[in-house]
């Protein structure tokens, strides 16, 4: 039996929060993760399981397993795939505090700021040293590993709308520890262009 994947099959806005106060570690740095972002599959149009592709069919599969993938040919984000097999949802590691190798993450970051060095989807995969290859990592036991704290108190919780999405934006499936100065900016997505 795994506890992680127990844990985490669930639907994906009641997981999204246990995710806070969760620690994720790889090669030497563990980040105490304080903001996530729900994607809820196909009932989901802001989520890349809207429809299942090649890329997106890692969120239909067992509960407790790493998705990550590469955006603006430049970034990569991970995602802990949530609820039961075949449901196609995820929930995105937004920001983080470094609590372990915090000279480790300063040196893949090139800043010294600590509250800076995980605090976006983005910075915390480069301070984890997550890539591409880990895509499909079984979290309770492969190169990246998660670990569940106690839960966050629901008063400490704060919720809003998701970063960046042109698609159900202005859905609060967004979850942040509430004063914690690592979380994200928000940013609404920016207007499309007519050509």
């Amino acid at each position: 039996m795994n506890p992680l994947r127990t844990a985490l099959e669930r639907p994906v806005l009641e997981a999204a929060p246990l995710l806070l106060g969760a620690v994720l570690r790889h090669d030497g740095v563990g980040v105490r993760i304080t903001e996530v972002e729900a994607y809820d599959g196909p009932n989901d149009p802001g989520s890349h399981a809207f429809r299942q592709t090649p890329r997106s069919s890692v969120m239909f599969g067992p509960a407790g397993v790493l998705y990550v993938y590469f955006t603006y040919g430049m970034h990569h984000c991970a995602n802990v795939v949530c609820g039961p097999e075949g449901q196609g949802s995820a929930v995105l590691f937004r920001a983080g505090e470094v609590v372990e190798g915090v000279d480790m993450a300063k040196a893949r970051r090139g800043t010294s700021v600590e509250r800076e060095l995980a605090r976006g989807p983005a910075r915390l995969c480069s301070a984890l040293g997550i890539r591409l290859i880990h895509n499909r990592t079984d979290l309770a036991d492969g190169a990246v590993t998660l670990e569940l704290g106690e839960p966050v108190d629901p008063a400490s919780i704060s919720t809003g709308p998701r970063v960046g999405l042109r698609e159900a934006a202005d859905r609060p499936w967004r979850f942040w520890i509430t004063g914690e100065p690592t979380v994200s900016t928000y940013r609404p997505a920016a207007p499309k262009r007519a050509r």
